[in-house]
């Protein structure tokens, strides 16, 4: 029987976690890129305006096999955050906030197969979302009739033509538990460029049956499409189902992993920083930043008796704002004076290196 989980508002089966380790990675694809072509075929008819240049980013769940999706949430300390630095594309056609409500005999239609919108398995109405290495070599989205969706940009991979990511299937329905629909999921609603980030520490997108993936030999669920021209970012807390028709579950976090919490660095993404966002190695439990998302002050909390410690607090194109060495065991930091907006505070611990991602 599901309950209430107190602390975030999310709908979680009682029982509690055992370290099977059973989330895997978090896999970022690009799905496609759009040309002139596009940009002018989608926002010359209506559509919606699609930047050129702007990338198409499918983000998967990679777990063990048997394990199941319950959901992505966000936490005190722990924020769920999806953002980028411009805005999401929508289409203003057949778009959606999920993709269960896009009928995929439109995706061949204009540019609705490149809208923005979040999942639990779904990639259109009777179809799950697959890698496109991964589908079964028939596309959806093939428009004959047009130059649109017709990019051979080499850094696409499979083009869209050949390989659409999706096989037919039913798909679970996303659950919004906690998540009003206006204003957080406005980034992702039927008008287009309006909203750039979706951010709860109380709240959740999920899968209240649980979701596998359905390729042969993988269990990779795809939680999002994300189109946007600017630098795409995510905080990701995960739950996952132990196999086998258990209760138990297991939670990873991005952030301040407490209890039986389990911290991977790789749910932390931005795809202009990768290389610093990769430096997250330290055990999460030395350090916590907080709060987060923060307003005017940062704390930094270290939980050891080190006294050679620094911080450098980092953009999103890699411009170090501010940089100290830390004498306190718990210091603040003033960022009263920053944009809003997302950046990364690089904190050394006698050497060893924590990075945490700040949203302002």
């Amino acid at each position: 029987m599901k309950k209430l989980m107190v602390g975030f508002g999310l709908t979680l089966l009682s029982g509690l976690a055992t370290a099977q380790n059973g989330l895997e990675n978090i896999i970022v694809e690009t799905y496609y890129i759009a040309d002139a072509s596009d940009a002018a075929f989608s926002t010359n008819n209506g559509f919606g305006t699609l930047p050129v240049n702007s990338k198409t980013y499918r983000v998967f769940v990679d777990m063990l096999p048997g394990y199941r999706f319950e959901a992505a949430y966000g936490d005190v300390g722990k924020a769920l955050s999806i953002t980028t630095s411009t805005t999401f594309f929508n289409n203003e056609d057949r778009g959606a906030i999920t993709p269960n409500g896009i009928n995929t005999q439109y995706l061949n239609d204009n540019s609705v197969a490149l809208d923005s919108w979040l999942s639990v398995g779904a990639a259109g109405n009777g179809h799950i979302g697959v890698l496109k290495s991964e589908d079964n070599g028939v596309s959806n989205v093939v428009m004959p009739n047009s130059n649109c969706l017709q990019n051979t940009n080499a850094n696409i991979g499979i083009l869209l033509t050949q390989q659409d990511g999706m096989i037919d299937g039913t798909p679970e329905a996303v659950t919004f538990v906690g998540i009003p629909q206006s204003p957080d999921l406005d980034p992702f609603n039927a008008t287009s460029q309006l909203g750039s980030s979706l951010t709860t520490t109380n709240g959740s997108i999920a899968s209240l049956n649980g979701s596998y993936g359905d390729s042969a030999g993988t269990n990779r669920v795809l939680i999002g499409q994300f189109t946007t021209d600017g630098d795409f970012c995510f905080s990701l807390n995960i739950q996952i189902g132990l196999p086998n028709g258990s209760a138990l579950y297991e939670q990873y976090v991005s952030a301040n992993a407490t209890g039986n919490e389990i911290y991977k660095p790789f749910l932390n993404y931005c795809s202009n920083l990768v290389s610093v966002n990769n430096q997250a190695t330290e055990p999460v439990s030395s350090v916590t930043v907080y709060p987060n998302p923060a307003t005017d002050i940062v704390t930094i909390d270290i939980h050891s008796t080190s006294q050679n410690n620094s911080y450098k607090l980092i953009d999103v194109v890699g411009n170090v704002i501010q940089q100290s060495t830390i004498t306190n065991q718990k210091s603040t930091i003033d960022i009263s004076s920053l944009a809003k907006g997302i950046y990364f505070m690089e904190i050394k611990i006698d050497g060893e290196k924590s990075t945490k991602k700040i949203i302002k």
